[in-house]
């Protein structure tokens, strides 16, 4: 009997504590960022937001707690096949966030797994539609289409996807080399159309500056022969001038009394100056046979004439 009242008291004593666990387990504090999803007797009755609650013991049950912060999710490595049929590796990762808490406990049994598949079978796709070097050029592009694509289940699931970001595009070692061999080519390439066009630069610039040196020594040529041709004008002016002035004070010496004496007188001076130097020259020199006659040489200056003839006039 006594037996019986100890399993008793323990029992009720057991059951107390149960209670009391129930009862504790129905205060529940939610942090800030979370939202706790309820169910009363199996079915969905509310969603609790940041802050204290009381549920009903025995009644009420928290049954998802969802996280409202920006998750950070990553794609595992997986095989893909290019359009030109080149084996690479991709992975990648995803960031979002649940908007809905029902539909994203609800709606799917796992929306990290379920954005994970999606975002897997996506990529395949988008890569099976491009060629290996659109791959590393598009980029961007690719994490659009499965943004886009993850973007039509986001109401269904409760989550917001906000980007996803392509991590290693890796290819096999083969293809790494034949890649590897394909830039130097590339390389060694633009360094030889480089050179000649440095070359062919430096040509021109040579023909150029040739070319200039050529018009500045032309143009240097022209003015200085311009520059003669102008010296020699004003060399024949100025000795026109001074022929044209002297034989006019000629003419009005001649013109004066006596004039023409002093003329003879001073052309006689100058023939025998010339004489006198003629005899002097070591060369030989022909002289005219009459070159004694002093008066007969005079005589054929006729400047009787001209004297007479500046009289008439």
């Amino acid at each position: 009997m006594e037996i019986m009242e100890t399993i008793s008291q323990i029992l009720l004593g057991a059951f107390s504590v149960y209670v009391m666990y129930k009862f504790i387990r129905s205060l529940r504090l939610v942090p800030n960022q979370y939202a706790y999803i309820v169910e009363r007797l199996g079915n969905y009755q509310k969603t609790l937001g940041p802050g204290f609650h009381a549920l009903i013991p025995f009644v009420d049950k928290v049954v998802y707690k969802q996280d409202l912060r920006e998750e950070t999710i990553e794609v595992e490595p997986q095989e893909c096949f290019t359009k030109d049929n080149v084996k690479v590796e991709v992975d990648g990762v995803i960031y979002l966030s649940v908007m809905d808490p029902v539909n994203a406990s609800y709606g799917v049994t796992n929306y990290r797994y379920a954005a994970v598949q999606l975002a897997q079978t996506t990529t395949r796709s988008v890569l099976g539609n491009m060629e290996l070097d659109q791959t590393f050029e598009e980029r961007a592009a690719m994490s659009r289409e499965v943004v886009s694509v993850l973007s039509e289940v986001e109401q269904l699931w409760g989550i917001k996807v906000h980007r996803y970001e392509i991590k290693n595009i890796l290819t096999p070692r083969t293809v790494q080399k034949a890649m590897e061999r394909q830039m130097t080519a590339e390389r060694d390439r633009r360094a030889i159309i480089a050179t000649s066009e440095g070359v062919k630069g430096s040509k021109v610039n040579d023909a150029e500056g040739m070319k200039a040196e050529i018009i500045n020594i032309s143009e240097a040529e022209m003015q200085r022969r311009i520059n003669e041709a102008e010296g020699q004008a004003e060399e024949i002016l100025a000795i026109a001038e001074a022929t044209a002035k002297s034989i006019e004070e000629i003419a009005g010496a001649l013109a004066q009394p006596k004039g023409t004496e002093a003329m003879r007188l001073q052309l006689s001076e100058q023939y025998l100056d010339v004489l006198s130097g003629l005899g002097r020259n070591e060369n030989n020199v022909i002289l005219p046979k009459d070159i004694s006659n002093y008066d007969a040489i005079m005589e054929g200056l006729s400047l009787g004439e001209i004297t007479v003839n500046k009289k008439e006039s």
